[in-house]
């Protein structure tokens, strides 16, 4: 059905379907009240300085921004290989694309921030191995679907259970490969490990990502992505280290998660405001 769906929205060019959105802003910020409540603790307790017209403002912003990538990622699906680098551009790919012709692992960390499904054009930049690493959806469709948006240009959707035995297998054999990672999701309850002060609040990390950067000792790239107009977005890498082994516990997690804190008090609309974030408390 999802399939289906993208068909017919090529019929009509995204400026068309941007209209659409702006209705869809409407029902899901006034009439559905959408996580209202869930996205106006997150930015009172992130922004206790702003006063509550200016984080209503970020909310209403970031309403629209979150229809936008519901309509930018159906439209993605079967976008040209023409439009899709138009879309979404790489600064310095000669950043990634060096450290794999040295044969080395690389691992990408993001956010969800911008419309971080759009990465998955990155293969048009590179040459080489890429992997989408996903954890897997209970709904079939859903799944099916965005493991097929993932491999739209060439990417290989990797579930996050089975990365560290691919990974490492292709360390074994000598092939370099880079690996992008959403690493700011919620941590489960036996997993609060470590702690950060993150948007002023005490915040819990994953921290496996860096575990398997450690152990294969890869290089760790931050893709640090900008709006610069509704549809358009430039990414650039930043490189956080180059030998993983090298560094202290907890550097890699609390490096990239300085990076993604910078983005969003930059452009505070593009974050996923409405994740609950914070559900658990420090004892």
């Amino acid at each position: 059905m999802l399939r289906f769906l993208t068909w017919f929205i090529q019929l009509f060019p995204l400026g068309f379907h941007y209209l659409i959105s702006n209705l869809f802003y409407y029902i899901a910020y006034y009439l559905l009240r959408y996580r209202r409540g869930v996205v106006a603790t997150n930015l009172a307790n992130s922004f206790p300085g702003k006063t509550e017209q200016e984080r209503d403002l970020i909310a209403r912003k970031f309403y629209h921004h979150l229809c936008d990538t519901i309509f930018e990622t159906l439209y993605f699906d079967r976008i040209s290989v023409e439009e899709g680098k138009r879309r979404v551009k790489y600064l310095n790919p000669e950043l990634l694309n060096g450290y794999l012709d040295e044969g080395r692992q690389v691992l990408a960390f993001f956010g969800h921030y911008n419309n971080w499904e759009l990465f998955c054009n990155l293969p048009l930049y590179s040459p080489h191995r890429l992997y989408a690493v996903y954890k897997k959806i209970k709904n079939q469709s859903f799944d099916l679907f965005y493991r097929k948006l993932r491999n739209r240009f060439g990417a290989i959707p990797l579930e996050r259970a089975d990365t560290f035995k691919q990974l490492f297998n292709d360390h074994q054999n000598g092939i370099p490969s880079m690996s992008a990672f959403l690493f700011d999701q919620t941590p489960r309850v036996h997993e609060l490990h470590h702690w950060i002060t993150f948007l002023n609040q005490d915040t819990p990390v994953v921290i496996g990502s860096e575990k398997t950067a450690v152990k294969l000792d890869a290089v760790v790239l931050f893709l640090y992505s900008r709006k610069v107009a509704r549809g358009y977005y430039e990414t650039e890498f930043r490189l956080v280290t180059d030998h993983a082994k090298e560094t202290r516990k907890f550097e890699i997690t609390d490096k990239c998660n300085r990076l993604l804190e910078q983005q969003i008090l930059e452009q505070p609309e593009f974050w996923l405001w409405s994740h609950k974030r914070w559900k658990h408390k420090r004892k």
